[in-house]
């Protein structure tokens, strides 16, 4: 019983168990179709690349994966949560594309700059959109949810005006690399799994993972210790706007074009379940940077096992709902106090 709460209290024990838990439903689902139990970890090659609703997680869960990196950051630094990151996908896509192919011009088979110019200027617009929620935030004291509405509803404003209202198409071999293959790998998976090999490197090997937590959980006393807690807020928040610059990056070249519409949609929602979903408290404090991950492919776990399981997009997000409803309750305190209580009865019976 001893072992059983040891393993309970571990901040990796929900994100894990989630993702077990939705391995096994697959498993069921494949027993009772006909397949072998074992179906969904099946990872083949096929035309020179990796096949698998394995490798399907892992490459459509990247872009949340690389959300996930800043929204922790975010969350915990700062106890709110950046609800404009799938706008700001978006814009740096328009940005991006409309770079590459030149304003005004919707399909293009060559570039009007350099591959490298359009990439950074999406990546720079993505930083200046961080930084700016980081300045609302940390300088003028505005809520984090209300900072970042502006950037929600106006991002993807912005990167309809750059595109001129129209999906800009690139059609260049070079620009599909990014969300495609390098070999039989998917790009995407690369992607993320630099940036959390970097993110996980920079928070462990320097104070700053520190830092961020101390300022997260008082902000006072961390300026009284000598942290200037506003910098740390804003250099959180230039982070998250950086990985959803990537992630929108990743995202425009999956489909070769800036669909300004369409484009992160709804992702903040993804991310900010993942960081849930991965144990970290929404009141900001201590994180867990494995447990975003973790729980961002969870996410998408879940979404593909409801695809396969004959589930529509439409309805889908009701599912997704409902796990917020339970992580929520779960991480409540009165519903701890209740478990406890519960279980002090049984240990004194």
């Amino acid at each position: 019983m001893d072992k059983i709460k040891k393993i309970t209290k571990m901040s990796l024990f929900l994100p894990i168990f989630s993702m077990i838990l939705i391995m096994l439903i697959n498993v069921v689902y494949d027993i009772g179709i006909g397949n072998t139990p074992w179906n969904f970890f099946i990872i083949t090659i096929k035309n020179g690349v990796l096949y698998g609703r394995l490798i399907d997680v892992l490459n459509r869960g990247s872009e949340v994966a690389i959300l996930a990196i800043g929204m922790t950051l975010v969350v915990s630094a700062s106890a709110g949560t950046d609800i404009s990151v799938g706008s700001v996908m978006s814009l740096t896509g328009g940005m991006c594309c409309m770079l590459l192919a030149g304003y005004g011009v919707s399909n293009t088979s060559e570039y009007a700059v350099p591959l490298m110019v359009g990439l950074l200027a999406g990546l720079g617009i993505a930083l200046v959109c961080g930084l700016f929620n980081g300045f609302l935030v940390s300088y003028l004291n505005i809520q984090p949810m209300v900072a970042t509405l502006i950037l929600w509803s106006a991002g993807r404003a912005i990167g309809l005006l750059l595109c001129n209202s129209q999906i800009v198409y690139v059609r260049v071999e070079s620009f599909k690399v990014l969300g495609s293959y390098v070999g039989p790998v998917p790009t995407p998976i690369i992607v993320a799994a630099v940036c959390i090999a970097i993110a996980a490197v920079v928070l462990k090997q320097t104070s700053l993972g520190l830092y961020i937590q101390s300022v997260g959980i008082n902000g006072k006393a961390s300026r009284i210790s000598g942290l200037n807690s506003r910098r740390i807020i804003l250099m959180c928040y230039a982070i998250c706007g950086l990985c959803a610059g990537i992630a929108g990056l990743v995202a425009t070249s999956r489909i070769y074009s800036a669909d300004t519409n369409n484009i992160g949609l709804n992702m903040e929602l993804d991310a900010i379940l993942a960081v849930a979903l991965g144990g970290n408290s929404l009141g900001g404090g201590k994180f867990n940077l494995a447990g975003s991950i973790i729980g961002a492919y969870t996410i998408q776990a879940i979404t593909t096992t409801l695809y396969a399981l004959g589930v529509s997009s439409a309805q889908a997000p009701v599912f997704k709902a409902i796990v917020v409803i339970i992580i929520v309750v779960i991480q409540a305190e009165p519903f701890k106090s209740y478990i406890k209580k519960i279980s002090g009865r049984r240990a004194n019976a």
